[in-house]
């Protein structure tokens, strides 16, 4: 890709999808294709992120990554595979396909298989942060026999914290979901703690104990920044959750905080309603007031 505009196909027009799409776009490389599974309704985050790019939907994963140099898959964790068989009858000879998704090793081993026996050139790709703020900029840790060649072409196409892993596939997927049962779970514990801190009054001082423990920081923030991702992706993290106990249990562990984050985090999604709010404890509150938690404990 060095030196020429590759044509990119999207698989996936979620958050991080628009991101590439717009990131790409603002660089001058061409979007040629977008397809995701929620096109098929219009009050969709993808429906609605197509409509203000300016995409014009595929009708399939085929259409949307037929000529494209590169297809940049991010779907939701359980979405990996059905994602790469749905593009690789289409992927020409020789194409990345760069897989973002939160998936288990097993699942992106399998996906692997999926693309390079189709000709295509497989690169696992786990997002270490945030999609938001760095964006493109964001720290991606590559994996699998192919990423050392994407890596090198990775900085034209605005990657330029892409850094490359292991040779083979998995490890990064390895990385990536062990770092989530830490900050997933977190996201879970807080929320636990809080929404129970709260009815008992004593959200404040629980907050304020965690400098004597954790490093100095502004706990009551974090915790409410923690929580409302929660609220907004919970559907999404429930998901990627499911493919980190998998992880744990591929490793011969029991899985017994991650399987609860899971259930955490799915609670949570079904009060994204709720959200923006002043403060963490009006959240807290919110929460509390939209669950019904007020006179009966359904948490």
């Amino acid at each position: 890709m060095a030196g020429v505009s590759p044509r990119v196909a999207l698989v996936g027009l979620g958050e991080v999808g628009r991101v590439f799409a717009e990131d790409l776009r603002a660089a001058g490389i061409p979007v040629i294709g977008a397809w995701d599974t929620a096109f098929h309704d219009s009050d969709s985050t993808a429906s609605r992120n197509a409509r203000e790019l300016g995409i014009v939907p595929a009708a399939s994963a085929a259409e949307a990554v037929s000529g494209a140099a590169l297809v940049v898959s991010a779907v939701t964790a359980m979405n990996c595979v059905p994602a790469a068989s749905a593009a690789a009858g289409a992927i020409s000879p020789g194409a990345w396909f760069f897989d973002l998704n939160s998936s288990s090793p097993g699942h992106k081993i399998e996906a692997q298989g999926i693309i390079d026996g189709a000709g295509g050139r497989y690169v696992e790709a786990a997002l270490m942060s945030p999609i938001e703020p760095r964006r493109l900029t964001s720290p991606f840790l590559l994996g699998g026999p192919h990423a050392a060649d994407f890596g090198v072409a990775a900085p034209a196409l605005g990657l330029t914290e892409a850094r490359v892993g292991a040779s083979e596939v998995g490890v990064a997927a390895a990385t990536k979901l062990c770092r989530s049962v830490v900050v997933k779970g977190l996201e879970a514990l807080l929320s636990e703690s809080l929404l129970t801190a709260r009815h008992y009054g004593v959200d404040r001082e629980v907050i304020a104990s965690l400098s004597n423990i954790l490093p100095e920081a502004d706990w009551e923030r974090i915790a409410g920044y923690f929580m409302s991702r929660s609220l907004q992706h919970g559907v999404r993290r429930a998901e990627e959750m499911e493919e980190a106990a998998a992880t744990v249990a591929e490793a011969g562990v029991t899985p017994w905080m991650s399987t609860a984050a899971v259930e955490r985090q799915r609670w949570a999604a079904q009060w994204g309603d709720v959200l923006p709010q002043e403060s963490t404890p009006a959240l807290v509150d919110a929460v509390r007031a939209a669950a019904g938690l007020d006179g009966k404990d359904s948490a």
